[in-house]
């Protein structure tokens, strides 16, 4: 089965650097039908998914994990030398929670996880700031509008911002799931009559579904998806580094072209 990463890259053989199928066959050991198949290819959505039966799977740690999150969450305004590390946690447990019998190691593994969702796990590095013709930046915001008389206060919009010409597109949503980002950036292409080479994003969970060691980033397929098909490049900012997006609330302050019309979710 061919993967989005081998389809990727065959896309980037044949339409950035010109090869043609058979260079491209050669070069992947695959069969150049597969690569015209990838070539052409224009609908990315995945076959509908076989229903499965539902597994459950029970934890010795299921009844403390309410109590653990709760800790974890506070930490999130908490100083970074006094967040809870995951044998202060099995300490507490030990102390405050009946009938806590978990091994440190089955803890530690489910803390990790749950820092990483969190993102209380801080990863320094640096990113240049250099803006080029093309590149955008995404973001949502919330605003007060009304729409066919009726007052949404603090609804969602996304904003798409170029910071080469400081100028910027809107439109109106009613969250920031998948949903709303898909049909908030195909409502901005069809509106400016193109798709940016690169869109810078946040690590927003809608999108990222895990940071990498190193600077990578696990996006979901659905969204992997979405980029192969308008064929732009996205761009993940350095966490808690709002400083490098900043262009998106310029853009809206001064150079709002508000998309007010409603489409249909986009499927991707």
């Amino acid at each position: 089965m061919t993967t989005m990463d081998q389809i990727h890259r065959i896309r980037t053989y044949y339409y950035e650097q010109g090869k043609n199928l058979s260079e491209i066959a050669a070069l992947m050991n695959l069969d150049w039908r597969t690569v015209r198949k990838y070539v052409d290819m224009e609908d990315f959505n995945p076959d509908p998914p076989a229903p499965e039966k539902e597994v459950q799977h029970t934890s010795k740690l299921n009844n403390f994990k309410p109590l653990i999150d709760s800790w974890l969450e506070a930490d999130l305004k908490a100083p970074r030398k006094q967040r809870h590390t995951a044998k202060r946690i099995h300490r507490r447990l030990q102390k405050e929670a009946s009938g806590y019998d978990c091994s440190y190691r089955l803890l530690v593994s489910y803390v990790t996880e749950k820092k990483k969702e969190l993102r209380l796990s801080k990863e320094e590095g640096a990113l240049p700031l250099n803006h080029f013709p093309g590149e955008a930046q995404a973001d949502f915001g919330t605003a007060d509008f009304y729409e066919n008389g009726k007052l949404h206060h603090e609804a969602k919009y996304l904003v798409l911002s170029f910071p080469y010409s400081n100028g910027g597109y809107l439109q109106l949503n009613y969250g920031e799931n998948m949903e709303c980002l898909l049909e908030g950036l195909v409502a901005i292409f069809e509106y400016i009559g193109g798709v940016p080479t690169e869109i810078w994003f946040d690590n927003t969970r809608t999108i990222v579904t895990d940071i990498i060691k190193g600077g990578g980033r696990n996006v979901t397929e659905r969204f992997q998806r979405f980029a192969e098909h308008y064929r732009f490049k996205p761009v993940f900012m350095n966490p808690d580094a709002g400083w490098e997006k900043g262009n998106v609330l310029y853009a809206y302050f001064f150079y709002p072209h508000v998309l007010a019309k409603r489409l249909s979710y986009v499927t991707v």
